[in-house]
């Protein structure tokens, strides 16, 4: 292979990164915050307080602007796989290319045929019908993860195929077992449970910079409080389904969880868990490490005794990059626990009363309001960076994957991808921050209580069981409300 070549195929692999890096941050997002948005309206209808449709409507503009830049950023992804990596896309093709068609057929359908009714159509189609369309379109947020995720899960542990004459992959019986491949369930369940913790924690660092300078606004209160029950009570799952993950993964992808323990040597009686250190491929070994004895075995083996195979047992030419996966591996798991963290501080906060005037509590909230994306980025980066040199597992070489193009071509595409992503999608995340400086009250929608007129910024007509005189702060007298009612 020509330097050429290397240079093509590396810029190819740093273009299709940036891009996915781009794109997966908004469906992290809008997955979480369209059903963040279905409860709010349910709450809306059940209850009749109109706290929960201001609530609706604030967030409904944020999902509007987030899932377009979500659409967009994918569509040009896609083509990629026609540009960059065609030799990828004519051998993997026939198993791959149906899913990814039925995610077309089914999500993206679902998603854009409910989302006009959605932000415009309730005082049109009535508040039910409403409600109804958009548990439909958290439904197709949750059904594109679902296929997207069936095709990466496969890449990772392809089963249900048959090799064709010509090296293609082709279906080799029911396509169960190549939607439902080994890691599936894992990914997708770990996948979609960290979308709902990154809306989390946006909705709640911004329910946390209101609170800091209103302690006392109704709309900051909920939004806190809805945020942090999520906190405190997912987080725990997260971490659950996240060591599930890891099991399924030792058992399938041994040399990933080699790269992520940063085991380069095999431990016969009991690995340690290495806390922190400076991964060197070529001298084999973690430098400068902090590790604890023994606490691998016990995690991967549930024993403390366990034998470990190492990075010594695999070929040098199949050893993942360990650096990179290493400290994704260790930035995701410190991020999960820092939010732990913090949900158990809130509940900390609500049980001593103090959950909307904690002013630390909302600091920390407010510093981890973005800490779901870059969780759930460098979670990729260890699902993709760990399976290389792969990217169907074991089968196909990343290097046997790429277009036969030049290295300047690809060079310029990606330097274009940069010039316009920053740009348009910086744009998109300004105006994203500036909706979530403003709080949500009646002046912001055009309608005061009890009006019964058209609300200009997302169609929407309050219901008769809004009372006008209702309050728009709850008294301070209330002490289910200052433990954090919602």
């Amino acid at each position: 292979m020509t330097i050429d070549a290397l240079d093509a195929l590396t810029l190819a692999r740093i273009q299709f990164a940036f891009t996915i890096s781009f794109h997966f941050i908004f469906p992290a997002f809008s997955i979480g915050l369209a059903s963040f948005l279905m409860v709010l309206e349910g709450l809306w209808l059940k209850t009749g307080k109109p706290l929960y449709l201001d609530l609706f409507k604030y967030w409904l503009k944020v999902f509007a602007v987030a899932f377009a830049m979500g659409v967009v950023s994918g569509i040009v992804m896609s083509y990629q796989f026609g540009t960059n990596w065609s030799v990828f896309s004519d051998r993997a093709g026939p198993v791959i290319g149906p899913l990814m068609a039925y995610e077309v057929l089914t999500a993206f359908f679902l998603e854009a045929g409910f989302l006009g009714v959605m932000l415009f159509g309730m005082n049109r189609v009535g508040k039910k019908l409403h409600f109804a369309a958009t548990c439909l379109v958290a439904l197709g947020t949750f059904v594109s993860a679902f296929w997207i995720l069936s095709v990466n899960s496969w890449m990772q542990t392809p089963t249900g195929f048959v090799m064709g004459d010509n090296g293609q992959f082709l279906p080799g019986g029911s396509w169960l077992d190549i939607i439902f491949n080994p890691s599936f369930p894992y990914r997708l369940v770990h996948t979609v449970i960290a979308a709902y913790l990154t809306t989390a924690f946006v909705v709640g660092g911004v329910g946390a910079w209101h609170l800091l300078r209103n302690s006392a606004n109704a709309h900051a209160r909920k939004m806190f409080s809805m945020a942090m029950w999520m906190a405190a009570l997912v987080a725990p799952i997260q971490i659950f389904a996240g060591d599930m993950h890891g099991l399924n993964t030792l058992e399938h992808q041994p040399q990933k969880v080699m790269a992520m323990e940063g085991h380069y040597d095999s431990h016969p009686e009991g690995a340690p868990l290495i806390l922190f250190g400076i991964p060197d491929s070529e001298a084999k070994e973690v430098r400068y490490k902090l590790e604890i004895p023994k606490v691998s075995s016990l995690i991967l083996k549930h024993d403390p005794n366990a034998p470990l195979a190492g990075l010594d047992t695999i070929p040098d030419e199949d050893e993942p990059p360990v650096g990179i996966v290493f400290w994704s591996f260790r930035v995701m798991v410190g991020i999960g626990f820092a939010m732990l963290g913090l949900g158990m501080w809130s509940l900390l906060a609500r049980w001593r009363g103090r959950l909307y005037d904690w002013t630390w509590l909302h600091r920390a909230a407010l510093v981890m309001g973005p800490s779901g994306f870059v969780a759930v980025i460098a979670g990729w980066i260890t699902t993709e960076v760990g399976r290389q040199p792969f990217t169907v597992y074991n089968l196909m070489r990343t290097a046997d994957s790429a277009s036969p193009l030049d290295a300047p071509a690809v060079a310029t595409s990606l330097l274009a991808f940069v010039i316009v992503y920053f740009a348009v999608f910086g744009i998109g995340t300004w105006y994203i921050m500036k909706l979530m400086h403003n709080i949500p009250h009646d002046d912001e929608t055009g309608v005061k209580r009890g009006d019964t007129g058209p609300i200009r910024t997302a169609g929407i007509t309050p219901g008769p069981s809004q009372n006008p005189g209702e309050a728009d702060t709850f008294p301070a007298d209330r002490p289910r409300d200052d433990r954090g009612e919602g």
